[in-house]
């Protein structure tokens, strides 16, 4: 076990305090948080998953999805068992929910040994903590951090429900992040299959806190009939667009039946499609559809001229018409952090530790 950094001991009421999310679980003696991973003990909260990984795998970045950082490269990409959301759609149920720690043992000295003998070949630009939510574990991705970030970027996937300690290790450690937000960020929706109560507001405040502290990109998974109220996402939509402005950049995720919602057909691209219309209504610019390969809106257009200039297919970067990221056909500088390339890497590659 590793001593958490993310807590207090509480003397009134007796109990640990976990401050590595917005859930602030309060534990007794032995007892473990709702995530599965961080337990109690001698007045101490210990993280019981350090650099134990469910899944890793070589992806490409735009699996993450990050469209504006380092396009066409490659993300080391890492996972443990747990979360602090029971989401019933979870296409990584069986990590995320399970709760127990399990996987293979990782030290941070192997991670970067892996990276560098990938890197040229695959245009590995960054380690990349993801699969299930980081901030569970957010202690291991700081040490991480420490030894990776002179040779990586360091980012996150993450559901943004963050505590106020975490979000400003996030700015000194994290170089990257994508929060991805749930049938458009609806509260009921987020308590009746997510099991998360205050739900936009935390988002929506973590989202304000991080941006201009590091890259940021929003992912907003479509649910049909219960998470694909067009109102919300133009409040999601307006909201973003007023923080970030020409920086804004919004994927909507196309929804696939899985674990306990089998019944629920996947996303109808028209509902996608609408909901591109509202986001370019209230002035984002840079609107992506997810989970549809061959889609148009995979590609990303220049702002000022209308022409493709990063076109995609599924995860991979096909064409790039960007010289040092500024529009080839006009000069229109676009809000893209890194080179982008044509990708070396088109699925994920799995590899071995």
């Amino acid at each position: 076990m590793k001593e958490a950094i993310f807590y207090r001991y509480d003397e009134e009421i007796g109990k640990v305090i976990c401050t590595a999310c917005s859930r602030f679980c309060k534990l007794d003696e032995n007892k473990i948080g709702f995530c599965g991973v961080r337990m109690a003990k001698n007045k101490k909260l210990y993280l019981l998953n350090y650099g134990i990984f469910s899944s890793y795998a070589l992806d490409p970045i735009e699996k993450k999805p990050f469209f504006h950082f380092f396009p066409g490269s490659s993300a080391l990409s890492f996972g443990t068992t747990g979360c602090n959301f029971a989401c019933m759609f979870c296409c990584n149920f069986d990590i995320s929910q399970r709760r127990r720690v399990e996987g293979k043992e990782i030290s941070v000295e192997k991670i970067y040994e892996k990276a560098k003998e990938l890197k040229e070949k695959f245009n590995v630009s960054s380690v990349t903590f993801t699969y299930n939510e980081p901030t569970i574990y957010f202690e291991f991705i700081i040490d991480a951090s420490k030894v990776l970030r002179k040779d990586f970027k360091i980012t996150l996937v993450s559901n943004g429900y963050f505590s106020l300690d975490v979000i400003d290790y996030i700015k000194k450690f994290v170089d990257a992040v994508v929060v991805d937000i749930k049938g458009n960020g609806n509260e009921n929706f987020a308590r009746k299959f997510m099991g998360v109560n205050y739900y936009r507001d935390i988002i929506f405040d973590s989202i304000r806190e991080i941006y201009k502290k590091v890259h940021l990109e929003i992912t907003d998974l479509v649910v049909p009939k219960y998470g694909d109220n067009l109102e919300d996402c133009k409040k999601l939509c307006r909201f973003l667009y007023d923080l970030m402005g020409e920086e804004a950049c919004i994927h909507f995720l196309r929804f696939f039946p899985s674990y306990k919602i089998v019944e629920i057909p996947k996303t109808d691209v028209k509902i996608l499609e609408e909901h591109i219309k509202v986001a370019k209504s209230e002035g984002i610019k840079f609107v992506y559809i997810g989970n549809v390969w061959g889609h148009e809106n995979e590609n990303t257009f220049c702002p000022s001229c209308g022409k493709k200039v990063i076109e995609r297919f599924g995860f991979s970067v096909t064409n790039v018409n960007l010289i040092e990221n500024r529009c080839k056909f006009c000069g229109y500088k676009l809000p893209i952090v890194g080179d982008a390339n044509i990708s070396k890497l088109s699925y994920p590659m799995f590899i071995e530790f």
